[in-house]
């Protein structure tokens, strides 16, 4: 009846013996007509996806913040270097992001005969980002400072670049730089020299990442009664490590800085912030066994899926001081304002990549007989996201803009104190920031915004940590008070200066 029903559609009216005479040709009629009715039906369901080109070319704020703010020379080199990285994350870093997504980590506690490896496989792609941020200097930017106190504004520009391509890789450059900033503000000791030359590295073979271990069991922010961890020293000076690391990041990473307390010779360990030490230890030895550390799983997250965190048990890593005696919060601060810096960035390339998106489907997608950019209302909606990454963005320079002075000893007291302030607060706003402008994103996709293979829920999910790692809301609101009473309201005095 069907074959029938199409023959009459074409106004082709035969016996069954003329079909059959005719067999060949009408075949391929019925064949094409099947072929066209079947498209017809589901090209009704297709949308223009959404694209975006050279994401430092498309990137009109960017540019013009650079071309306003730095030296002529500076800028001519700085530009072909991002013009040629925009044309490389298009290419071929996005399509690896894309590929870790799809293939997180995996933790096997055991081989095939039984025997305890407790072993974390990332994904070929994971390992090519790790190549890759060596390459392009992500980390090496800020601490060559061939640029003075403007390095690490440019390290800053190609992180914000690459966090929304880097399939999560991003949060292991956060740590990394932090680590780095530890040993240089310890001034670079002879034992964490090859240390700090390989986190500063540009060449892959020698990059090292690092970890940051300071979550325990208690959990959260308040690592002065949370940390259980005991340091015991050895005959040789060094330290064996006996705790448990609830939360590490990136526990697949070479080295990693974390807080222990050291026992004395009867055991005993001062408590509260007074009573902890930094320590760096190396993950594994040179044949690339565990440093005494059991891995117990890997955590089960709803974003950051990419990136492997773990929860580890420490059963007499060795381990180097590399603080004070009881200075370690102290000692780690400086980690802190770094990786709180690369959470604003975070949080300021997932809302620019959500908005480029949502800007892009604006000028493709028809409804109601028009394209959604010739609807006014969801042009206002964009330009409202638009503003708050505008001024997110703008924000971020000024940050980064004053820890390159700071760096390179060209700040202003005032200067310092604005400094101080501003990387908890601009951490605390923008990583609340990104949620919201995420979400509200998502929504001007309308349900294809919901889908995972669009890849949208995935800078959603990842977009929701950066209010939570570094320090939640509360933890930042308290830490702006503590520099507020520190500077006896000095840091306000000099904010509210520099705003009028």
């Amino acid at each position: 009846w069907n074959r029938c029903q199409m023959l009459s559609i074409k106004g082709i009216n035969r016996t069954v013996g003329q079909e059959q005479q005719a067999g060949m040709k009408e075949k391929q009629v019925l064949e094409d007509l099947e072929t066209h009715l079947a498209r017809r039906e589901t090209e009704a369901l297709f949308q223009e996806q959404p694209e975006t080109g050279n994401q430092y070319l498309e990137d009109t704020l960017l540019r013009s913040y650079l071309k306003t703010h730095l030296p002529p020379k500076v800028l001519e080199e700085v530009h072909r270097d991002l013009e040629r990285f925009g044309n490389r994350l298009l290419t071929k870093i996005q399509p690896l992001s894309w590929e870790c997504e799809l293939n997180p980590p995996v933790f096997q506690q055991y081989d095939a005969w039984g025997r305890r490896v407790d072993h974390i496989h990332t994904c070929s792609a994971w390992r090519r980002m790790k190549e890759i941020s060596a390459e392009e200097g992500l980390i090496a930017e800020a601490y060559e400072k061939r640029y003075s106190n403007w390095s690490r504004l440019y390290q800053a520009v190609k992180l914000y670049l690459f966090s929304s391509s880097s399939g999560g890789f991003s949060c292991p450059l956060a740590m990394t730089d932090g680590a780095a900033k530890v040993i240089e503000s310890l001034g670079i000791p002879g034992s964490l020299k090859n240390a700090f030359d390989r986190l500063t590295s540009r060449d892959p073979e020698k990059f090292w990442t690092s970890g940051q271990w300071m979550t325990e069991r208690r959990g959260g922010s308040d690592v002065a009664n949370g940390t259980e961890t005991v340091a015991r020293k050895q005959p040789d000076g060094t330290y064996r490590l006996y705790g448990f690391k609830w939360f590490t990041s990136a526990a697949d990473s070479d080295v990693t800085l974390t807080l222990a307390r050291i026992a004395d010779a009867e055991g005993q360990c001062t408590q509260g912030s007074r009573g902890l030490s930094l320590f760096f230890l190396r993950v594994r030895d040179e044949e690339g066994k565990l440093n005494s550390i059991q891995v117990q799983r890997l955590k089960d997250k709803l974003g950051t899926r990419q990136m492997a965190t773990a929860e580890l048990c420490l059963q007499g890593t060795r381990a180097e001081l590399i603080s004070a005696e009881g200075r370690g919060v102290a000692a780690i601060s400086n980690m802190l304002n770094i990786t709180r810096v690369h959470n604003v960035i975070g949080a300021v390339a997932a809302m620019r990549r959500m908005i480029s998106l949502s800007r892009d489907y604006a000028r493709k997608r028809v409804a109601f007989g028009k394209l959604l950019k010739d609807h006014p209302l969801h042009m206002q909606t964009i330009a409202r996201m638009e503003v708050q990454v505008r001024g997110a963005f703008l924000l971020l320079m000024e940050i980064v803009r004053l820890l390159g002075l700071a760096e390179t000893n060209l700040a202003s007291e005032q200067e310092q104190l604005l400094l101080r302030l501003l990387i908890p607060v601009a951490k605390l706003y923008t990583g609340k920031q990104a949620s919201a402008v995420a979400v509200e994103a998502m929504e001007s996709f309308g349900g294809q915004g919901y889908m995972e293979d669009t890849g949208l829920p995935v800078i959603l999910r990842d977009a929701l940590v950066l209010s939570i790692w570094e320090g939640t809301t509360n933890i930042l609101s308290l830490d702006v008070l503590r520099s507020l009473a520190k500077s006896q309201g000095q840091v306000m005095a000099v904010f509210l200066s520099t705003v009028q």
